[in-house]
């Protein structure tokens, strides 16, 4: 697929019923899903004052999680997953979006938002995510990313759209990857490795982004699995390697 930025990988256009997530519990969601929701995500978002150069926290590795990724994306605003839990002194840190029952254990900048998914917040400062989500607008402006424009950091390296898009191209070349394979997740996402090859080249490729489930091997869950080179359990001839993808 032809795209200078990840939001190019969201549009109207691509939105139909193949595949694009499964979850740890084996629910499907399709690319009509995945993209809208992401819209909607977005929209939320802004209220809790996601803009560029901005970076927003996520804790988690699961639907919500990667729909707050794909929400602050296209706000132009760089994710950073399994943040520290110190980030008081982070001036750039402008929301967290985690299980509510952990958002307590963060220190935030003044003026940072905490965004809760799963149970309903006690507290009227928590912003509730899938409430939220669910009830936003289900479109999205258009818009003009520029590719130099960061989208994930992990507090020592950024990297920008056309860097993300770069890895992940190289992941689709290096194993064929095609439309409808499945990549299962086996690294944490705090590594933009991870993302690039989990998340971002399925999308590329309009494959399967596979969150997986600890009772199964890899290969029953997917056609390829991202790990690292010392994950024995996932077959090498199956495995995305961390190591070899480049960013």
């Amino acid at each position: 697929m032809n795209a200078a930025t990840v939001d190019d990988l969201l549009t109207r256009e691509l939105r139909d019923e193949q595949t694009g997530l499964v979850d740890v519990t084996g629910r499907e969601y399709d690319y009509h899903w995945l993209c809208t929701t992401a819209w909607k995500s977005g929209n939320f978002l802004r209220h809790a004052g996601v803009r560029k150069g901005v970076t927003v926290g996520v804790v988690g590795d699961g639907p919500l999680a990667l729909l707050a990724f794909l929400g602050t994306t296209l706000l132009e605003g760089q994710t950073r997953f399994d943040p520290p839990t110190d980030l008081a002194d982070d001036d750039a840190f402008r929301a967290l979006v985690a299980p509510v029952d952990e958002l307590a254990e963060y220190d935030l900048p003044q003026g940072a938002q905490r965004v809760g998914y799963g149970d309903k917040p006690d507290s009227p400062d928590v912003h509730h995510f899938d409430a939220g989500v669910w009830t936003e607008n289900p479109s999205f402006p258009p818009l003009s990313i520029d590719p130099d424009t960061t989208i994930l950091t992990d507090g020592e390296q950024t990297v920008t759209h056309e860097g993300v898009l770069d890895a992940a191209r190289g992941v689709v070349d290096d194993v064929g990857l095609e439309a409808g394979d499945r990549v299962v997740v086996r690294a944490p996402l705090s590594d933009p490795r991870t993302v690039a090859a989990g998340v971002i080249a399925p999308l590329l490729a309009r494959g399967v982004i596979v969150l997986p489930n600890g009772d199964e091997t890899p290969t029953e869950q997917g056609t390829y699995a991202v790990a690292s080179e010392s994950a024995a359990s996932v077959p090498e001839s199956t495995r995305i390697e961390l190591e070899s993808v480049t960013l």
